[in-house]
C-alpha cells in the first residue's frame, strides 16, 4: 500500500465519521453543547453539496487572504450558505515552514477569524478531501424578522 493508498483509506473513514469542527464552540459536534446551528437547517447545509468554491492553488498567502476576504463577502451578500474553499493538500510545501500546506493553513486561519464563518471540515473525497475545505456561513440576522 502506497501512501496516496493510505491518505485515500484516511478520508474515506474521516467522511464516514462526518469530522467537522465548530470554530465558535471549539469542539466538534458530539462535545458542543450550546446547540449552535442545530436542527433542520444544519441537517440540510450538512448534506448539500457547497453552493459555491473558490480555488486558491498558486496565489501567494497576501492573494490567498484578499480573495477570500472578496469570495466570503460576496457570497455573504448573495445569501449562499455553504462554501468550498480549494486549497490543495500541501504536497508541495516548504518542509521547514509547516506541517501542512501553506494555503491549507491560510484557509484555516481565515475561517478561524471570519466573524461569519461557521462549522467548517474537510471536504468528501469526491469533492477534493483533504484538499478543500467547506465552510457553512452564518445565517444573517435580520432585525424585524
Amino acid at each position: 500500500m502506497d501512501f496516496g493508498d493510505i491518505l485515500n483509506k484516511w478520508e474515506k473513514q474521516t467522511a464516514a465519521r462526518n469530522e467537522f469542527y465548530d470554530k465558535d464552540e471549539g469542539s466538534f459536534p458530539e462535545e458542543n453543547a450550546a446547540g449552535r446551528l442545530r436542527g433542520e437547517r444544519r441537517s440540510r447545509l450538512l448534506r448539500q453539496k457547497p453552493d459555491a468554491s473558490i480555488v486558491l492553488h498558486g496565489m501567494t498567502r497576501d492573494e490567498a487572504w484578499t480573495a477570500l476576504e472578496t469570495f466570503f463577502g460576496n457570497s455573504r451578500k448573495e445569501g449562499i450558505e455553504k462554501l468550498l474553499i480549494i486549497h490543495g493538500k500541501g504536497n508541495h510545501r516548504n518542509m521547514v515552514s509547516s506541517n501542512e500546506g501553506v494555503l491549507k493553513d491560510l484557509s484555516k486561519h481565515f475561517i478561524e477569524t471570519c466573524s461569519y464563518a461557521g462549522e467548517s471540515g474537510p471536504s468528501p473525497a469526491r469533492e477534493g478531501g483533504s484538499g478543500a475545505t467547506w465552510v457553512i456561513l452564518k445565517k444573517i440576522n435580520v432585525p424585524g424578522k
